[in-house]
């Protein structure tokens, strides 16, 4: 599993990429589609921006996956997300949109999980890793 570094590092050095080729590089990873997603700092209330793949979309909707790896906590995208659910969304290059961020109910995730493991399998080796329950995570566009 990476570490909370190894993975602000990936992290850094997609920004970097994708502001160095200015946009043109880096909306894609594994097959997947990758946003920009910048939540609320839930103890500091400062802007928190990570980069993160949707292995799936329904309809308007994109679906992301708390899955941190598989480590055994959530990553702090969600905690901040379940604190503040409006949340700035760049995807595939546009301008940043503000959405509203909302957990799936169990039935939603059964009905996605297999598509998402399609989509990416080592999402199913995260979920064996852990006990905690990874979430999937809705985002739409605000109304």
């Amino acid at each position: 599993m990476p570490s909370d570094l190894q993975l602000k590092a990936m992290n850094a050095v997609h920004k970097t990429m994708l502001t160095l080729s200015f946009g043109k590089l880096g909306w894609k990873t594994a097959g997947m589609p990758v946003l920009k997603l910048t939540t609320v700092g839930r103890k500091s209330g400062e802007a928190r921006t990570v980069m993160l793949t949707s292995p799936v979309q329904v309809g308007d909707t994109i679906v992301i996956v708390a899955s941190k790896g598989g480590e055994d906590h959530h990553p702090a995208w969600y905690l901040n997300m379940l604190a503040q659910p409006e949340v700035q969304v760049e995807w595939k290059g546009d301008a940043a949109k503000t959405m509203i961020a909302t957990t799936a109910s169990a039935a939603q995730k059964a009905e996605l999980w297999p598509k998402i493991v399609a989509a990416y399998k080592g999402y199913a080796g995260y979920q064996k890793r852990t006990e905690r329950d990874i979430p999937l995570v809705f985002l739409n566009a605000k109304k």
